[in-house]
């Protein structure tokens, strides 16, 4: 893991990061309350129409029965200019405690898709329980496949990009049994 403000490198147990001593709850009190956040997606700046959200939500949904452990979260929000984007993908993830209290260290199988369309960054933000299947790289590649969408201010094209390439990765990495699409009732 890297600290998402000076990007050096911290274990996952580490209270604080040994380089600039940023620890969440500092986060939390330098970039202050969580955006309403609604499940599944949310778009604070009105860049998506209704029916992209509603696509977006659906294809998130489809997502979600055919991996039933994962808790994605979409997120299209403009962030304050004066901190690393990174820093508020962390803050964000945190703070909209997306798993749950509940599903904590390596029960956290949520993902955060953020995207700020003003500041025209994105991160994906994996929760501990995917961290060891889940490499920056891989996450990084999905972000520049959907590159070309969003410079031409395609924003729910590039997001379908990142969702598309999140199925196959994730297919990847899963067992058997996880990967089967379930029935209502089913756990």
């Amino acid at each position: 893991m890297r600290c998402p403000y000076c990007q050096a490198p911290v274990a996952v147990d580490a209270a604080e990061c040994e380089e600039c001593r940023l620890t969440y709850p500092r986060t939390a009190t330098l970039l202050g309350a969580v955006p309403r956040v609604t499940p599944v997606m949310f778009d604070s700046t009105g860049t998506l129409a209704d029916p992209e959200r509603a696509k977006l939500r659906k294809r998130a949904n489809l997502l979600h029965d055919r991996f039933p452990d994962l808790i994605l979260q979409i997120a299209v929000h403009a962030f304050p200019h004066e901190h690393p984007f990174s820093l508020h993908a962390f803050w964000l993830f945190n703070a909209g405690n997306f798993a749950g209290d509940s599903l904590r260290g390596s029960s956290n199988r949520a993902l955060l898709l953020v995207l700020d369309p003003h500041r025209g960054e994105a991160a994906i933000v994996p929760g501990y329980g995917f961290e060891p299947f889940l490499q920056p790289e891989a996450l990084d590649h999905l972000l520049e496949l959907a590159g070309p969408a969003w410079q031409n201010a395609r924003w729910a094209d590039g997001i379908s990009t990142v969702l598309d390439g999140l199925e196959r990765l994730l297919l990847s990495i899963a067992t058997p049994e996880s990967a089967l699409p379930r029935g209502k009732g089913d756990f």
